[in-house]
């Protein structure tokens, strides 16, 4: 099993509350970290996710991320309550889709919607954690991307694919001009991954069609992606600034 030692550590992780955030969130609390769990409407599970590692001092902290007023909340929420913040995970996000066939007027009002919870708060939160860690002398991010920003998506979900394109540039970014102010930033672009957001296209489209798109035999899961994103957390990984990592099951090799 691997052991990470991340006691003392604060790490806001947005959409905490389900899927790859929750994996995550769960692995960084039994490492020792204190854990910002952000949730949008889940609050029973992120609570219940914080009260199983209660020796860390970990908090559930509601926030929609749509409106920009409560990322600002949020964040000073987070901050007020711990102090100091020494990681931001940048992993909520929708998968919408928006096909061509709607109206303009109905394609756009996803394509707004995504781009507001994709990349506006990932903006946003970038923005608020780089003052906050030029204060504190030190910072990491780790913007959660997608596979679709180098192979590109359906038609159905091109503001998806825009919006993580716009975080991996944004990221990059952060690497290039911030890195002499101890400031790093990764990216982790998943592939097709198990969570419930994805069993929708399962029972839809069958797992033996998402099975044939990747090199290994079995689907990516949450969990598989933790360990990863603890070691991004825990300094160990420091020189990989401004890198893009896949865990995608072999399904784009770049």
């Amino acid at each position: 099993m691997i052991q990470l030692d991340l006691k003392g550590k604060t790490i806001l992780l947005t959409g905490a509350s389900d899927g790859i955030g929750k994996a995550v969130a769960a692995f960084l609390m039994k490492m020792g970290a204190r854990v910002a769990v952000h949730y949008h409407t889940n609050k029973i599970s992120a609570e219940t996710l914080v009260a199983a590692y209660p020796e860390t001092g970990s908090k559930a902290f509601k926030a929609d991320l749509s409106e920009e007023i409560e990322v600002y909340t949020l964040f000073e929420a987070v901050k007020a309550h711990f102090g100091k913040i020494d990681v931001i995970i940048l992993n909520a996000g929708v998968f919408l889709p928006h096909s061509v066939h709607k109206t303009t007027e109905d394609w756009y009002a996803i394509w707004k919607k995504t781009m507001d919870i994709n990349l506006n708060s990932v903006g946003l939160l970038t923005k608020l954690g780089i003052d906050h860690f030029i204060t504190n002398g030190e910072g990491r991010f780790i913007y959660i991307g997608s596979r679709a920003v180098f192979r590109g998506e359906t038609e159905e979900y091109m503001a998806y694919a825009a919006s993580k394109g716009g975080l991996v540039s944004l990221a990059r970014s952060v690497a290039r001009s911030f890195g002499k102010q101890h400031i790093k930033s990764f990216i982790v672009a998943p592939g097709f991954t198990r969570t419930q957001m994805a069993e929708d296209f399962i029972t839809a489209h069958g797992e033996k069609k998402i099975l044939d798109e990747i090199a290994l035999n079995e689907l990516t899961k949450p969990e598989d992606l933790a360990p990863l994103i603890g070691m991004l957390c825990s300094g160990l990984m420091d020189h990989a600034t401004g890198a893009t990592i896949d865990m995608n099951a072999g399904s784009h090799i770049r």
